[in-house]
């Protein structure tokens, strides 16, 4: 996965946070979180606000 791939990221945290409401996390955990999920392979430098914020929403989508 590549920071482009929001909805795939998405999946993947819903899937390892179930219980967690993606309105409450912050950019800064999100951005680990992320950098931590199995099969992610991607420069932390070229990660910024808005694709965590296109992440963000995605995952919102998929907690609903």
């Amino acid at each position: 996965m590549k920071w482009t791939d929001s909805r795939e990221i998405a999946i993947a945290l819903a899937d390892k946070f179930p219980d967690t409401d993606p309105k409450a996390v912050r950019f800064t955990d999100l951005m680990e979180w992320v950098l931590a999920l199995d099969g992610f392979n991607d420069d932390p430098k070229h990660c910024g606000e808005k694709i965590l914020e296109g992440i963000q929403l995605c995952w919102m989508d998929e907690a609903e």
